[in-house]
């Protein structure tokens, strides 16, 4: 359940349930600089999968940048084009925005991720079937290491690719870099990624 300060700043009936028949997403921001109100169902619509998205990168503290997150779109609604980018990749932009000031606790997260014991019944997976697994429970020791070490431009690409699922596109308008530069860190990510899973099966299979 959200609460504090950034959530009160939020427009009335953003927490509630919103009706099924609503209008696209880029409407409701149109409507909303004249209604507030109108804000509300994008939150009922996506909040949930950006909740999900900063949880696996930052864990408990995710509804506090939840609501950071949807506080700044608010606020920076009337920025909003189209043309760039639809309503749910620039939100997952502003969330990746947020965690960059938190950074440092996102890295001690792998950290500590990385010093658990390993599950002697694990097995190994592909590098993109593990990140599209990972959350508390199921990320791999070895690949959290991996993510720690990452810099954090190449970790922002790589999880908003695995875990926001969006395109090269998407990913270049919301961080305003070029789609060359995209993949070019996602494939350095991957490479990294890819090396510690296959330190750690090799290990593995010799013991």
């Amino acid at each position: 359940m959200l609460d504090g300060s950034a959530v009160d700043q939020l427009p009335e009936g953003a927490l509630d349930g919103s009706p099924v028949d609503q209008p696209p997403d880029e409407v409701l921001i149109q409507q909303s600089l004249l209604v507030a109100e109108r804000f509300g169902p994008l939150f009922d619509r996506h909040a949930s999968a950006v909740h999900r998205y900063l949880a696996r990168r930052i864990g408990s503290d995710a509804d506090d940048l939840l609501a950071e997150t949807f506080l700044i779109a608010f606020r920076r609604r009337a920025t909003y084009r189209k043309l760039h980018v639809n309503v749910r990749p620039w939100l997952f932009g502003i969330a990746t925005n947020v965690l960059r000031r938190h950074a440092r606790q996102e890295k001690r997260r792998y950290r500590a991720l990385a010093r658990v014991p390993a599950d002697p019944g694990g097995e190994a997976h592909a590098t993109d079937d593990a990140l599209g697994r990972l959350d508390a429970q199921s990320l791999r020791r070895d690949l959290a290491a991996a993510l720690a070490a990452l810099k954090r431009g190449d970790r922002d690409v790589l999880l908003l690719s695995a875990w926001a699922e969006l395109s090269y596109n998407e990913i270049a308008a919301v961080l305003n870099i070029p789609v060359g530069t995209v993949r070019s860190r996602l494939n350095r990510a991957r490479r990294v990624t890819r090396a510690a899973l296959s330190v750690t099966v090799t290990s593995e299979e010799r013991a």
